[in-house]
């Protein structure tokens, strides 16, 4: 069976009202929603017609307790989650939980790369692999992922040396410098960059695919969700927006070319 190594293969949602956070991106970006039923904690399952997408569940009170805030966070596939949390934190990064069983799923452990950005490691039971890629642009799938990233150059460095993401296309996008496109396994998978100013600290950010930007964004309005930036168009001729949801989360639309 081919690894996965270095694939997004899941996101999910912490968030400190999980029925209003549920009925919001049902609303938004039309997934489903389903308990599944684990023994110890009420986590649910969004997908996209019959495939899963990600996970939704309540942000932990230790996590609140912390400072943490209501945020999405993605699970990168790797056949060993302990060796690869060792490698990430000799790399410079940390590793905030350290990798453990999800029973019957597999290992996960979270890591801060060393500007802080955060991200999940994600080792499924028996060498399986997660949910399949669905093709380029379906709705309700994650159709892009971007780090704001602390220092570009460095930040590539480090995920290219623990996942073997090579250089796509790099935008030069002038004084905010230059937009680097990372691929995976040869396809394209998202872009980074060096965090503008304003931005408090670095993130990684994901996108779903809707079929049309602009009533995806009446959408998020009418469910009570704020647009920060956008609609707009980008090179390639998608667009895109960003938003918070009604709980403070980020999160992005990306949508086909207009015509």
């Amino acid at each position: 069976m081919a690894s996965q190594q270095g694939r997004f293969v899941w996101y999910e949602l912490m968030t400190t009202d999980t029925a209003a956070a549920e009925r919001f991106y049902r609303e938004v970006v039309g997934w489903s929603a389903a308990d599944a039923g684990m023994p110890d904690m009420a986590y649910t399952i969004l997908s996209a017609g019959e495939a899963p997408v990600g996970g939704l569940m309540a942000l932990p009170a230790e996590v609140a307790a912390a400072g943490g805030q209501p945020g999405w966070i993605g699970y990168i596939a790797v056949d060993d989650a302990e060796a690869m949390a060792e490698r990430a934190k000799a790399a410079g990064g940390a590793v905030h939980r350290a990798p453990e069983d999800t029973p019957g799923i597999g290992r996960f452990a979270v890591i801060g790369d060393p500007h802080g950005a955060v991200f999940a490691l994600f080792q499924a039971t028996d060498g399986g692999e997660g949910p399949p890629a669905a093709p380029m642009g379906t709705p309700g799938h994650v159709g892009w992922r971007e780090l704001m990233a602390g220092d570009l150059d460095s930040a590539f460095t480090f995920y290219a040396g623990l996942f073997g993401w090579t250089k796509a296309e790099a935008h030069d996008m002038g004084p905010m410098g230059v937009y680097q496109l990372f691929a995976t396994g040869g396809e394209t998978a998202g872009g980074m960059m060096t965090k503008p100013a304003e931005v408090p600290a670095p993130y990684w950010g994901y996108y779903f695919n809707v079929p049309e930007i602009e009533a995806a964004a009446a959408r998020v309005k009418a469910a009570g969700g704020q647009l920060i930036n956008g609609p707009m168009e980008v090179p390639g001729g998608s667009w895109v927006m960003q938003g918070l949801d009604p709980q403070g989360a980020l999160f992005a639309l990306v949508a086909p070319p207009k015509g």
